[in-house]
This record gives C-alpha cells, sequence and structure tokens, in this order.
C-alpha cells in the first residue's frame, strides 16, 4: 500500500499539500473510531488519553508523523517520488544512528561501516547535483523518530489506539486549517466537485490502513522480518518515480543510491548474522 501512494496523492490536486494532510487527519480519527468501536478497543484508547506520559510521547510521534505526511505529499505532487524513496531507503540508517546518538547503543562494525556508506551517499548526491536532498533526508528522519517514538509506546499501546491518540491530538489544528481555507473560499473540498470530496474523505482509509497493518506487523513478525518488508515500498516508489513519472536519474543519483543499498545489504546480513548467533546461544543454554 505505501509503495503505491505516489499514484494517489496526485488525484488529489488541485488540492495543496497542507489541506491534503488536514483532510488525512480529520479522515484517519473518524475511521480510527469506528475502527475502535468495531474492534472494542474504545477503553484502551481512553486510557491512554488519561495517561499524561503515554499521550505526551504520542502528541510527539503525531507531530513527527505529521511532518513526514507533509514532507512527502509535497514530493509525490512536485515530481520528487525519486527523493521520497531515497528518504525510505535512508530510514533504515536513520533508525541505527538513533540508537547510537538517543539510545546509546554500541554498534557492531558492519553498522558503523554501514552508516560511512549512507553518510558518503548524501555527500555524492549533494556534491553531484548542487543541492542537499533535503526532501529524502526529511522523510527518514521525520520517520526515524516517529519509529523511535513508537517504539517506545507500541509495547504498551496497540496499534489502533494509538493511530487514534495520535490523529486526535493533530484534529483540532487540521479541523481550524480547513475552516480558514472554507472561509477564504480556498477550500477545494466543495469547489472540486464530489468526486473530488469522495477523494479526499478516503484519504483517512489510505492513510490508516497501512500504518495499522505496520503497526500489527510490527508486535506479531520478528523485527528482521519487518525491517527487510519495508524495502519493498521504497523499490516500487523508486519504480513508479523512474518509470511513471519519468523524473530524471543522473548517474551520481545511480551511485548515491547504489551506496545507500550497499548500506542497507551490510545492514540486513549483519542482522541475519546477529539472530543466527543469539539463537545458537538460546539452545546451547537449554
Amino acid at each position: 500500500m505505501w509503495g503505491t501512494l505516489p499514484l494517489y496523492f496526485p488525484l488529489l490536486q488541485p488540492a495543496g499539500a497542507l489541506e491534503i494532510i488536514a483532510h488525512r487527519i480529520v479522515w484517519s480519527l473518524l475511521f480510527c473510531l469506528v475502527l475502535l468501536l468495531a474492534t472494542r478497543q474504545m477503553r484502551g484508547y481512553l486510557a491512554v488519553m488519561r495517561s499524561g506520559r503515554m499521550l505526551a510521547v504520542l502528541s510527539a510521534a503525531a507531530v513527527l508523523v505529521a511532518a513526514n505526511w507533509t514532507i512527502y505529499v509535497f514530493a509525490v505532487t512536485s515530481d520528487h517520488v525519486v527523493d521520497a524513496a531515497l528518504g525510505y531507503f535512508i530510514n533504515p540508517l536513520v533508525t541505527v544512528l538513533l540508537a547510537v546518538l538517543v539510545l546509546k547503543e554500541r554498534l557492531r562494525p558492519a553498522q558503523w561501516v554501514a552508516l560511512g556508506f549512507g553518510g558518503a551517499a548524501v555527500v555524492v548526491i549533494t556534491a553531484g547535483l548542487g543541492t542537499v536532498p533535503w526532501v529524502a533526508l526529511g522523510v527518514a528522519f521525520s520517520f526515524g523518530f516517529y519509529g523511535l517514538l513508537k517504539n517506545r509506546a507500541g509495547r504498551t499501546v496497540p496499534a489502533i489506539p494509538g493511530l487514534a491518540v495520535e490523529t486526535t491530538v493533530l484534529a483540532p489544528v487540521a479541523v481550524l486549517y480547513l475552516l480558514w481555507l472554507g472561509a477564504q473560499g480556498t477550500s477545494t473540498f466543495v469547489q472540486e466537485g464530489t468526486g473530488h470530496a469522495l477523494l479526499l474523505v478516503s484519504s483517512g482509509i489510505v492513510t490508516a490502513l497501512p500504518l495499522l497493518c505496520f503497526g500489527a506487523a510490527a508486535r506479531l513478525l520478528p523485527l528482521s522480518v519487518v525491517g527487510m518488508l519495508q524495502y519493498l515500498a521504497p523499490i516500487m516508489q523508486l519504480a513508479l518515480g523512474v518509470l511513471v513519472f519519468h523524473e530524471e536519474m543522473p548517474v551520481v543519483r545511480w551511485v548515491g543510491f547504489s551506496l545507500v543499498w550497499c548500506a542497507l545489504v551490510l545492514l540486513t546480513v549483519d542482522a541475519l548474522r546477529s539472530l543466527r548467533v543469539a539463537r545458537v546461544a538460546r539452545v546451547a543454554q537449554r
């Protein structure tokens, strides 16, 4: 679902990125509230809303995911699909970097080498294109910090209540912005017809479903499997950017992507080796 999003958001034009994000927030919240009632998880949602510490963590996560959505929607509606794909390729490297800087984890040599490849990729693309890949870095770091906060909260907050709390926090700002657009006469919700309005409403489902699937998968599947599956979305987005939207891919961009892919291969191989060693150690202790 995430891999095909570059095909969806251009359909919402002429709505701008901020209007699209506001609709995503409002309709995602309504969709989540329906799911909470259907799955009988409303009590968990209300418990998080009453928990000061957990509400603070998820509020910070809400701000980060809103920033990520805004950067991403801007990217796919302004011919930067390839940059958005690069951001999600860089994201696992950002996660490793945050593990060192925030969680004070000790990295294995292969992980340090992978970070070096990632840094080299950014330098190569910046030097070759004459500009820092801000879109890619914005996507990567906003989702990286979001993942860090969700990791802290996700152990106790299920996927649906968590997303419902995040969109609840964002909803007042989103509603006020949509009302302001309406008062200014610049809202596209009514002016562009029923079909456009229904597409904006559908943004709630389009936003919530992959996030809920991701949240559920992170709780049920081994982390190594989740990590490798996450490479599918940027691969699909890169293919769409090059083959469907015909975005330019000069040699320097291919070199930068190749460096990131080398880093991801190193991370994956190292993670699988670490899991195998841990598994052997557990068997030996029995």
